[in-house]
């Protein structure tokens, strides 16, 4: 074999064995695994996409950072740290392992006094005196000694701290040892049988018992994964789903998790205090169910398995419904039932629609002004919070705007809305609301909808003046008595002129109702010169406040509401409540308003199941690389070197030393050691 040849092999394992490489790549790592610890990883692509826009969508997709401890590249970058820190093992393993015994007992007498720490004595002791009194001396301190004679000259080589040089081992081989268990439970086995079509990455909203079989992984197939399931009570299930990319897999287990029972309790605040679930576990190799209750940062560990608490959902809430007809003139509710998570169709004047139950939650919780911002209700009051109350500690006030929902509304050509709808009313300003807020996309903020609450605190009376305002006939009615009335008090008898009033005014409202003041707005600009469209637009405004005025006062009468004394103030600030809710209808886009009436809370708990085991391994390499790390900064690696010649009946000692980290605080110690030995024998004297 040439010498060129030869000389390859050496070079690249001095390459891959070089501190430089190794560095380069921990900070390649580093940085890598900080960017996955602040991006939140295996989320839906959709949440990137909102969150980042498209075009960084596209490139973390390109460089694979929604799952960084699983992308290709970084585990070729761990399996290249393994061979680089293996390699530098292999090269200086050995060598620090012999210096650890080798005490270099050549040591010239020219090569100590070049050292930076040397003293010299002469002594009038034999040389066998000098010998036994400084291998006493340096044995008591800790310095383990050898010896060397030739030709009437004695050398003692002494040395301490020789773990020092295990530091560097230990450290090494911990990185080795970590990267080992990373590559364990990495998912490169994945990745491969991608590539070679043997699992297909799901990427359909279906049940998981119609997931096909290429896309399911067994116990077997899969010895390292963390997935998560969401468990409603009383539910049981036997596999947890992989989140990969923008699809999934399906991971079964060697065992079937039921929850019993989901329990959370709240800070004033809100917020969750602490969740846990109650679990059995069903296995053939158990000879009864074995029932836990974890918690946050109190995982179940069974079969090499853990078992975590990761978080809480609405696991199917049953909900009774009423949903008002809106620009219908029957004000009757249609009774309903709804699930999270079910749909169902409902027949409307625009075609049969979708509703798509979404989200259920019991408690939404704000800051909160001193006065009660929800309406009171005991029969939704709760032991850990009360619907519809303010609480606080300290002076610190929430408010708890009580139960929501949220929904989609998808309509026949498929294009949908999500609403969200408060149960109880909440009262802003010292009047009360229900709220229901609508927006056409996730990406922007929800739209809300004030109906103002009756004196029975319900949406009733609402309901029915705003199903009035769709009756033609009686609006027609109406305005034509407002008209009369008008046309009575200027002395004006012009039948013709009384139905063009008649018709304007039925018009206007018919415009206000279905888009409100946008819609007469729009008729003003279209149709009316600029210069009078100021004047003609009060106008427009005083002929629908008078219908609605008249529309209004017909329906208190109608609920035996006492008007002797006129309308009260209480009374006129709920119908200006009203208009602007009325006038609010048209870009509300829903043929009925959804009221939730009661409901059954089902609660789902979720879990994240996971099986690492590469994850002792990585402890162990962290424990040695610990070790290692606190040997090399705290342990130094000290040689020392005595040289003793006869000098007439005395001896000439020459003692030198060297350490192999800080030379200032070797000097100190050595400087502390020759002084004590000048003590010594300048006591002797």
């Amino acid at each position: 074999m040439s010498k060129s040849r030869q000389q390859k092999p050496a070079a690249w394992l001095e390459f891959l064995g070089s501190m430089n490489l190794a560095i380069t790549m921990l900070v390649v790592i580093a940085v890598a695994s900080v960017i996955g610890t602040v991006l939140q990883q295996n989320q839906p692509y959709q949440d990137y996409i909102i969150k980042f826009g498209p075009y960084w969508h596209e490139i973390f997709k390109v460089l694979d950072l929604y799952d960084v401890y699983g992308a290709v590249w970084f585990l070729l970058l761990l399996g290249f740290l393994l061979l680089s820190t293996s390699v530098c093992v292999y090269r200086n393993g050995p060598g620090m392992l012999r210096d650890m015994g080798h005490y270099r007992l050549s040591m010239k007498e020219k090569s100590l006094r070049v050292m930076r720490n040397f003293r010299e004595w002469t002594l009038g002791d034999s040389p066998q005196q000098v010998e036994q009194t400084f291998t006493q001396y340096f044995n008591n301190k800790g310095y383990r000694a050898r010896r060397k004679e030739s030709e009437g000259v004695t050398v003692l080589a002494l040395m301490k701290g020789q773990m020092n040089r295990l530091g560097y081992l230990f450290t090494h081989v911990g990185i080795v040892v970590i990267c080992v268990g990373g590559l364990m439970d990495g998912n490169l086995g994945l990745s491969i049988k991608e590539w070679l079509g043997e699992i297909k990455i799901e990427k359909r909203d279906i049940a998981a018992k119609e997931v096909p079989p290429v896309s399911r992984l067994s116990p077997a197939e899969n010895w390292s994964f963390r997935g998560n399931i969401t468990l409603p009570e009383d539910s049981v299930s036997n596999m947890v789903f992989l989140n990969i990319r923008d699809g999934y897999l399906v991971q079964e287990l060697p065992f079937a998790v039921e929850l019993k029972e989901f329990r959370v309790k709240y800070y004033d605040s809100g917020q969750p205090k602490s969740f846990e679930s109650d679990l059995v576990i069903h296995d053939n190799q158990l000879e009864a169910p074995r029932e836990e209750t974890i918690a946050v940062n109190h995982p179940l560990i069974y079969r090499g398995y853990a078992i975590y608490q990761a978080s809480f959902s609405d696991g199917g809430t049953k909900m009774q419904l009423k949903a008002w007809p809106l620009f219908d003139s029957n004000p009757q509710p249609i009774e309903l039932d709804g699930k999270v998570a079910a749909k169902r169709q409902i027949e409307t004047p625009d075609g049969v629609m979708t509703i798509e139950f979404e989200d259920f939650k019991e408690f939404n919780v704000f800051p909160a002004d001193e006065e009660l911002a929800v309406a009171p209700n005991e029969e939704f009051d709760q032991s850990e919070m009360v619907r519809g109350g303010t609480m606080g500690q300290s002076g610190k006030k929430f408010t708890n705007y009580g139960p929501s929902f949220t929904f989609r509304l998808r309509q026949p050509n498929g294009e949908a809305r999500e609403f969200v709808n408060y149960m109880v009313p909440v009262r802003q300003e010292g009047r009360y609301f229900f709220l229901s807020g609508m927006r056409e996309s996730q990406a922007e903020p929800f739209r809300y909808l004030h109906i103002p609450a009756d004196d029975k605190m319900s949406v009733d009376r609402f309901m029915r003046l705003h199903a009035w305002l769709n009756d033609k006939d009686r609006v027609r009615r109406i305005a034509e008595q407002s008209a009369r009335q008008a046309m009575s008090e200027a002395n004006m008898q012009d039948k013709e002129m009384l139905q063009n009033i008649v018709t304007s005014m039925v018009r206007l409202t018919s415009e206000f109702n279905r888009g409100g003041y946008q819609a007469i707005d729009r008729r003003i600009q279209q149709t009316v010169p600029e210069e009078q469209q100021m004047k003609v637009a009060e106008t427009y405004l005083k002929i629908l406040n008078t219908v609605l005025e008249n529309l209004y006062w017909e329906l208190l009468q109608a609920e035996d509401v006492a008007l002797e004394q006129g309308i009260s103030t209480e009374q006129g600030r709920w119908f200006e409540d009203a208009v602007n809710a009325l006038a609010s209808m048209g870009p509300y886009s829903s043929p009925f308003y959804l009221q939730m009436t009661n409901f059954d809370l089902r609660q789902a708990s979720g879990l994240q199941i996971t099986r690492s085991p590469g994850k002792n391994v990585v402890y162990l390499g962290c424990v040695m690389l610990i070790i290692g790390v606190f040997m090399m900064f705290y342990i130094t690696h000290q040689r020392l070197w005595v040289m003793i010649r006869p000098e007439g009946e005395g001896s000439r000692v020459m003692l030198a030393g060297m350490g192999n980290r800080n030379q200032n605080d070797f000097s100190k110690v050595f400087d502390g050691l020759a002084d004590e030995l000048d003590r010594h024998y300048a006591s002797r004297q």
